[in-house]
């Protein structure tokens, strides 16, 4: 059973920096592509980062702002992230698909985490 949790959101000003955490189970993570999407109040759900044992890559938006990596032995995916702006509010997902090369497209994904909300305010 595929299981996703993610934690580490919270309230952070503009221009800081926050680490989200997206522990998986019930699978091996070099087998597939962990995304993490962010979901803002009635927007749709939008891509913003993904990684595999082959690749890593990132939406125009936060380039050079976040960075994704991984702790193989705890099983854990990371996205920090940096230089934080009002924009970046939302809820973000980690999801999982089951592709080593990262195909964006949120449909690909099949297993997701409850999401974690991140407030980027004064």
């Amino acid at each position: 059973q595929l299981q996703l949790v993610e934690s580490g959101g919270g309230l952070v000003q503009p221009g800081g920096s926050l680490t989200l955490s997206c522990a998986v189970s019930g699978f091996t993570l070099n087998e597939y592509c962990i995304g993490w999407f962010s979901q803002a109040p009635v927007k749709e759900r939008e891509g913003v980062s993904w990684l595999s044992s082959r690749t890593t890559s990132y939406a125009d938006s936060v380039k050079g702002r976040f960075t994704i990596s991984r702790d193989n032995a705890k099983n854990t995916v990371y996205l920090q992230m940096n230089s934080l702006k009002p924009e970046d509010t939302a809820v973000y997902y980690c999801a999982a698909s089951r592709q080593t090369w990262c195909i964006r497209a949120a449909s690909l994904f099949t297993s997701w985490g409850q999401g974690t909300q991140v407030n980027v305010s004064s």
